[in-house]
């Protein structure tokens, strides 16, 4: 007896089963924010639009069996999208952009990293692949694969008209959303992440075109700003300050500022760097931000040697390595300077071989200068202490002055650490990531003490600065929960996401007995302008969007790769305007029309920052420093 159940289109069929998929991966493994029913309401709209889009092509396939193999194909490669997307969520609560799909050579040094973000229930996600390949070979009777002509329009209207349907929605729930590509999770939100994927190819092929029709003109706009809004109108009382002396800096891997002057089960965290902020010659800046984007350590790196920002997508390391630049390196060789990196890494992680060369850097010392073995390393390579005693002979053979610039590496996801290197225990919540970090940042803390002792047994000290910077956040947001249960908050609020971001920077000058803790806002974007300062450098053709730390005469505010920024007295995120002291929330004029205006204290500065974070892209996608004549 022939079944009278209606037979069902086999794309339709596909399309419910993998929309669902989505939506449950979208509502419960990212964690996607939402505000309202209208978000709610779109994120469960946006995967059955996509899905149908997707899946709706195959009526156009006269041959019912290139149908079937058009829709499983479909299926499997959008399914592995997502969830290559949903691992590199995992780690950086961000998702995957073109350019860093050109940054695959990282991945074979990204080794336990990876198999750490990777859960066996991830199969789950492919489990309607398996149910969709099932039926459209065993289920052929039922399922629908010929079409005519009408059939095939329908399907193809369709799929258009619920598309322009979720972007009608999503522009009303979020005015101007392709204004602000800077924004994925808006983007994914609102109009799904094939849709997102979609968009950010068409970005990138905009933005590949920009060092084509670049002439140079594009710096008129751009100098004008920095010489009304940047540059300082006279140099600092620290001008100077550090002339002629070597400068040594840390870039401390994930080091975040919460851990600073604090405990975990007890003992203290980071007891050498609390007692260099009390030290006579240490400068320590409290409300010192990490401004990078998707490139990390490789974003700090640029951020501190250009003082230019990094990119909303990708990493300028890998995407723009070729590029003129005029960077510290540059600038310090001209003053009789050498300069080196020391990272015992491989050498080509984020195209540090090519990068290096343009910023001006004389030597890089990767991992083949330094012996390296089972017992001396883990996670990501050599361990801190062997690292920093391994480097002290190079720094012997450098011809002073100098500028080295040291990577740490053990204090890095997931935060690995033998157990004859701790030396105080891990945390306890539900969050192993978290829980691990602590002690990594204790040990990180002790090779950077002894390191210190090993510069003055060498006789490095005395003639030096040393600068310890954190390059970026260790913990992302996915650790929210673990985060507020140690801080002893109910719920970490974006007011505290962004106060996350704040990393310590030292800048510690033997001698100069003038010390202090320094509170006004400032960033890595700063770093470029107050080293040269303290070296009693000037640069006044140079073209920077960063201020001197020690100047009296600063913009107030630094601007988060985002679009987000923190002022002196605000810090401007998700839409909100919030007092940056109290944490509260500054109300919006009561005769505003407009639910995403921020408040008028914001405002101002927000255009500014927008301002700031186009010129600079403008910079980089054009290359247009090419054009600057710096000696003029």
């Amino acid at each position: 007896m022939k079944s009278k159940l209606p037979r069902v289109p086999l794309y339709v069929t596909a399309s419910l089963l993998f929309g669902l998929k989505i939506y449950i991966t979208y509502r419960f493994l990212f964690d996607i924010e939402l505000e309202n029913n209208m978000q709610e309401l779109i994120l469960f709209i946006n995967p059955f639009v996509s899905a149908f889009l997707l899946l709706a092509v195959s009526v156009w396939f006269n041959k019912p069996s290139r149908q079937r193999k058009y829709i499983r194909y479909s299926v499997f490669i959008a399914s592995f999208i997502v969830y290559a997307n949903l691992v590199f969520y995992r780690q950086f609560t961000d998702f995957i952009t073109i350019p860093q799909l050109f940054m695959g050579s990282n991945m074979s040094d990204l080794g336990s990293s990876i198999l750490t973000l990777i859960k066996p229930y991830d199969l789950l996600l492919f489990l309607d692949v398996v149910i969709i390949w099932v039926l459209s070979k065993k289920k052929q009777e039922k399922l629908v694969v010929n079409y005519q002509k009408r059939g095939k329009v329908f399907a193809l209207a369709m799929s258009l008209l619920l598309v322009a349907g979720n972007f009608f929605l999503a522009e009303m729930e979020r005015p101007q959303l392709f204004t602000r590509g800077f924004d994925r999770e808006y983007l994914v939100k609102n109009i799904g992440l094939f849709n997102y994927h979609i968009y950010d190819i068409i970005q990138h092929s905009k933005a590949e075109s920009q060092r084509v029709f670049a002439d140079g003109n594009e710096l008129n706009d751009i100098n004008e700003y920095i010489d009304q809004k940047v540059a300082p109108d006279k140099k600092s009382d620290m001008f100077g300050a550090a002339e002629g002396k070597n400068v040594i800096w840390i870039n401390a891997e994930s080091l975040q500022s919460f851990v600073i002057n604090n405990e975990v089960n007890g003992e203290e965290v980071t007891p050498f760097l609390n007692s260099l902020i009390e030290d006579e010659d240490t400068f320590y800046f409290d409300n010192f931000y990490e401004q990078t984007g998707q490139g990390n350590t490789s974003d700090s790196e640029f951020l501190v040697e250009n003082s230019l920002y990094p990119l909303s997508r990708g990493a300028v390391f890998f995407t723009h390595g070729g590029n003129e630049y005029h960077a510290m390196p540059e600038i310090l060789s001209e003053e009789g300077y050498t300069s080196s990196v020391l990272h015992a890494n491989n050498g080509s992680f984020w195209n540090r071989f090519q990068m290096y060369d343009s910023l001006g850097f004389d030597h890089f010392y990767d991992e083949k200068a330094y012996e390296i073995s089972a017992e001396n390393s883990v996670g990501w390579g050599l361990k801190d202490k062997p690292y920093f005693e391994q480097s002290i002979k190079y720094l012997q053979s450098m011809d002073e002055p100098y500028y080295a610039k040291f990577i740490t590496l053990t204090n890095h996801f997931p935060f690995e650490l033998d157990e004859e290197d701790r030396s105080i225990e891990p945390y306890n919540s539900n969050s192993n990531t978290l829980n691990n970090y602590f002690p990594a940042v204790r040990y990180m803390d002790e090779a950077i003490e002894d390191f210190f002792n090993q510069l003055d047994a060498a006789g490095l000290y005395e003639d030096s600065i040393v600068v310890i910077m954190g390059d970026h956040i260790g913990i992302s947001a996915n650790h929210n929960k673990a985060m507020a249960m140690y801080l002893g908050k109910e719920e970490i609020t974006p007011y505290d996401q962004v106060q996350l971001q704040r990393v310590p920077l030292f800048i510690h000058i033997p001698g100069n007995g003038e010390g202090e803790v320094i509170s006004e806002v400032a960033g890595q974007i700063d770093m470029k302008p107050t080293i040269l300062s303290l070296l009693g450098i000037e640069a006044n053709k140079d073209i920077y969007f960063g201020n001197d730390l020690f100047s009296e005469d600063r913009k107030g505010f630094i601007a988060l790769r985002n679009g987000d920024f923190v002022s002196d007295n605000y810090i401007s995120t998700a839409g909100v305007c919030y007092d940056r002291e109290t944490g509260e929330p500054v109300e919006v004029p009561e005769d505003s029309t407009n639910e995403e205006e921020t408040a008028d204290a914001c405002s101002g500065i927000g255009e500014m920052v927008q301002k700031e974070l186009q010129y600079s892209d403008d910079i980089i996608y054009g290359d247009l420093l090419r054009f600057h004549d710096f000696e003029e």
